[in-house]
């Protein structure tokens, strides 16, 4: 089942405190017990591990993810097409045409019922982005991985 397979998003957490660990994992558990039948895409990449859930296998359509920092430490739950979300405490950060988030200080502070709705606006919103129903899959995870090498900086005109 997709919500057990973690091993690779562990190993990309692993560099992280625990707390920031235990953040993270919360907030997919919260999200993968309310979209069981979504697809959990997971990108370790330069300057952040972020996951995201999605109808389908494209990251154009998710609806909702989890990053963190590699250098902050914060933990961000957002929206990938945010910006068409109501929001009407206005929680949600951001100015530009897309993305939202709000910034994850800890659990027990973490607007669950809010959230709740928005995450169910964001899965309708996110069906409708989908223009070929066939491309609609359920219950992977998919991992992205950009290795060492790619981090490094290359040197100007190389």
């Amino acid at each position: 089942m997709p919500k057990e397979e973690k091993a690779d998003l562990l190993k990309f957490l692993a560099p992280f405190a625990a707390e920031v660990q235990e953040k993270a994992l919360w907030l997919r558990d919260f999200v993968w017990d309310q979209y069981p039948q979504a697809n959990e895409l997971i990108y370790d990449n330069y300057n952040a591990v972020a996951f995201g859930w999605s109808p389908t296998e494209k990251v154009g359509h998710i609806f909702c993810s989890i990053a963190v920092g590699r250098t902050s430490n914060n933990v961000h739950f957002g929206f990938y097409w945010g910006a068409e979300l109501a929001d009407p405490e206005k929680l949600l950060i951001g100015n530009g045409n897309q993305y939202r988030y709000i910034l994850v200080h800890n659990t027990a502070d973490f607007p669950k019922t809010y959230i709740t709705q928005l995450v169910q606006e964001a899965w309708i919103n996110s069906l409708k982005k989908v223009k070929d129903p066939k491309q609609i899959v359920q219950g992977k995870t998919i991992t992205k991985s950009v290795s060492a090498v790619k981090r490094e900086k290359k040197p100007k005109g190389k």
